[in-house]
């Protein structure tokens, strides 16, 4: 089946279409990311900014000319912490479902969103596979920790830690201070270490980051352009690079951020706070390293459509 998944996320909306098979195997058809912002000024305003969310639906329609051309028989987006978190969300996503289409758009708690990024994460390993693993997710409003061996979750937590979120509670200088940095990752180290339990860190043996800072942090490290980031899937970033990354990235302004190789230049403003939350995971797991990956929740998503279903008639939370 030929299936298309929108992820209207926090800091980015994502568009993936794909060929599923019965067996699980999942062929990119098209693949898109558009920086949207859509929790700009969330942390302060509660609720979301109706520029920002005139980015994502503009986007929206870019998208629904995509998915029309592919021939796609199911179209579904999936709306995160972002639109769970404000007062309006509800509206927005009636707005979502008005505007786009044939879009089965439907807000998904946290607790979904950790398990089909697991999912995604996970597609390609042996379903043998019994290493304890987390993958980590750092999103724009909310950073998911998924702890599993093979295909099966067995500790999962939506943290309030995110990009957007982070970087507008921290960060007011350009670049940032060091007291800034210190507050950041202090707060986001604390969140961490009071989400996951003793026992999932003491079982984790290994770690893949997902999303888009994982994948900027894996283009950075292997000096490539930021068109080629893809290259970087499955390449394994150490918490020692990590460190050097930040430290390079933090003593830039953010235009020079900009043009740092590996890193689109819509992810400057929040990459700071990106890298340093993946750190901090990392240490709280004690691990020394990570995988990057580009199987996310869009691969999940998409996998679940075709094998169980995302329900069309659930009713997302607060409707």
């Amino acid at each position: 089946m030929r299936v298309a998944v929108v992820d209207i996320g926090t800091n980015s909306t994502r568009l993936l279409v794909a060929d599923v098979g019965h067996d699980g195997t999942l062929t990119e058809v098209e693949r898109r990311t558009k920086v949207t912002r859509l929790g700009d000024r969330l942390e302060q305003a509660g609720v979301l900014d109706d520029r920002a969310m005139e980015r994502v639906l503009a986007t929206l329609a870019e998208y629904r000319a995509l998915i029309d051309g592919c021939g796609t028989e199911r179209t579904v987006a999936v709306l995160t912490s972002a639109v769970r978190d404000a007062a309006n969300g509800d509206a927005f996503l009636a707005r979502v479902r008005a505007h786009g289409g044939a879009l089965d758009a439907r807000v998904i708690a946290g607790e979904e969103e950790a398990r089909l990024t697991f999912r995604g994460a996970t597609s390609e390993r042996p379903p043998d596979d019994a290493t304890p693993t987390v993958v980590i997710d750092v999103g724009g409003g909310s950073t998911e920790l998924v702890v599993g061996s093979g295909h099966e979750v067995s500790f999962h937590v939506s943290t309030q830690a995110g990009v957007v979120r982070h970087t507008e509670r921290h960060i007011a200088s350009d670049p940032p201070t060091s007291a800034e940095l210190d507050s950041l990752a202090a707060d986001v180290r604390s969140i961490f270490e009071r989400a996951v339990s003793a026992e999932a860190r003491d079982a984790t043996r290994a770690a893949i980051a997902v999303a888009g800072t994982a994948m900027s942090l894996g283009a950075i490290d292997l000096d490539l352009e930021c068109h080629s980031a893809n290259r970087a899937h499955g390449h394994v970033v150490s918490v020692l690079a990590c460190q050097r990354i930040l430290e390079r990235l933090a003593a830039l302004p953010e235009p020079e951020r900009r043009a740092v190789r590996g890193l689109h230049p819509d992810r400057a403003p929040t990459i700071v706070a990106g890298v340093i939350m993946v750190i901090e995971a990392l240490r709280v797991f004690g691990l020394d390293s990570t995988a990057v990956s580009d199987h996310d929740i869009l691969r999940g998503a998409a996998v679940e459509t075709v094998h169980r279903g995302l329900p069309t008639s659930a009713p997302a939370p607060g409707t």
